[in-house]
């Protein structure tokens, strides 16, 4: 069962990606629905993985400034956590971001899951703090 990362396009891949987050963040996280949902995916890069015509995985990129990108909303659907799904979407989108000229990352990290961040190359920067009321961590990779 091949995983093909790719960006969305379609209304019904960014409809997927809105079902995974949801899904992910707001039913399993219980952030509220209102805070995942926000104005930025509108101008977001989003990424997608799909298997068997299903979204399994999810992240987006955001042009925050001049060379600078923010990448954000990383979702895989529960049962294909920790089968490199997550470091395929992550790949996809730093290499979005260097063929659009981003030379830094930016993202927040939450706490459980930094090592996964920083065995990529993310360092972290700051100290942690609450988001959604999630312990988060603020890291940073350059292109």
């Amino acid at each position: 069962m091949a995983i093909l990362v790719k960006r969305a396009e379609s209304p019904q891949e960014l409809e997927g990606v809105r079902s995974l987050r949801l899904r992910v963040f707001v039913e399993e996280q219980g952030v509220p629905r209102e805070m995942e949902l926000d104005a930025l995916d509108a101008t977001a890069l989003h990424a997608v993985a799909v298997q068997d015509g299903a979204i399994v995985g999810t992240g987006r990129l955001i042009l925050d400034a001049p060379a600078h990108g923010v990448i954000g909303r990383m979702a895989v659907s529960l049962p294909l956590r920790r089968q490199g799904i997550g470091t395929d979407v992550l790949a996809f989108l730093e290499d979005c971001a260097h063929s659009l000229g981003i030379q830094r990352i930016t993202l927040h990290a939450q706490s459980y899951v930094k090592e996964f961040y920083s065995c990529r190359g993310y360092q972290e920067e700051g100290e942690p703090f609450l988001e959604a009321g999630i312990q988060h961590i603020q890291m940073s990779k350059a292109l």
